[in-house]
């Protein structure tokens, strides 16, 4: 069985380089949440935003293409309104600013520890 304390390390590794890629590409409010002990799904979310779609196009193109993992599903891509990207143990959010505060996904699992990404 898998070293539980080595995924997560290499699951927080990863959260912080797509964070990195999402930052290049000027996204807001960029969190990651800890959702670990409050599900089966995933470990990590990571949620940003943009206002318009061609920056969420563009935040999406740097993350995939800028790491070594390559997500196992995209969910989105095409109306880039919510862009999922899933890496099974983080599952990313980029939404337009907009549908992010109507879906208030940090509020939703507010029990989860957050951790904000900035320059």
């Amino acid at each position: 069985m898998p070293d539980q304390s080595l995924e997560s390390d290499s699951s927080a590794a990863l959260v912080e380089q797509i964070a990195e890629q999402a930052l290049e590409k000027k996204a807001e409010d960029i969190i990651s949440l800890d959702v670990n002990e409050l599900t089966s799904l995933t470990d990590f979310f990571l949620i940003c935003s943009a206002d318009t779609e061609p920056q969420i196009k563009a935040i999406c193109d740097n993350i995939r293409k800028g790491t070594n993992s390559k997500p196992w599903h995209i969910e989105g891509y095409e109306k880039l309104h919510w862009v999922l990207l899933d890496y099974i143990d983080i599952v990313v959010h980029v939404f337009r600013t907009t549908e992010r505060e109507y879906y208030s996904l940090e509020k939703l699992w507010a029990d989860a520890p957050q951790r904000e990404f900035t320059n």
